[in-house]
């Protein structure tokens, strides 16, 4: 009689599993996760210009790139041709904006931190993002429900 394990699929707990398949890559982006199908060659992340929007909300449009009221004109670093094929470099996009970012190029993963001119208009309108949290008792509190309210928040961390 063979001995089998309880959870077979914990047999290999340090196997390398695949994020996402072949050919693909994989962005992080304020707490999204979004699975590229394509991407161009090289150390840079390429997209595909219609991915942009569903990487960070951003559109290609004639006067650049834009979000919402704010647009930031196309330089020619910033669209790079491979094999015939139009790609948008979401690196050169995020060093132009100041967007901190990592990547771990061997897995395709990049994590992009919050785009600071996104950050700027949330202070000088002077209005906390949509979260929510849940308290002590368990109940969900959004921020949105403070619409039109002055609110005080105070956090704190150990670390």
């Amino acid at each position: 009689m063979a001995a089998m394990m309880a959870n077979p699929e914990h047999r290999h707990p340090f196997a390398k599993t695949p994020i996402h398949p072949d050919g693909s890559a994989t962005v992080l982006y304020q707490g999204n996760t979004i699975t590229l199908g394509q991407t161009g060659e090289g150390n840079n992340l390429l997209i595909q210009p219609e991915d942009l929007k569903r990487v960070n909300g951003f559109e290609l449009k004639p006067q650049g790139a834009c979000f919402e009221d704010m647009c930031i004109p196309l330089t020619p670093e910033l669209t790079v041709e491979q094999n015939g094929k139009q790609w948008f470099d979401l690196c050169a996009f995020a060093d132009l904006l100041g967007q901190t970012y990592v990547a771990d190029t061997d897995t395709q993963v990049w994590s992009f931190a919050e785009i600071p001119a996104k950050r700027e208009s949330m202070m000088v309108d002077a209005m906390a993002p949509d979260f929510e949290v849940t308290d002590r008792q368990g109940n969900v509190i959004r921020m949105a429900d403070f619409k039109g309210k002055k609110a005080l928040i105070v956090t704190w961390s150990s670390w």
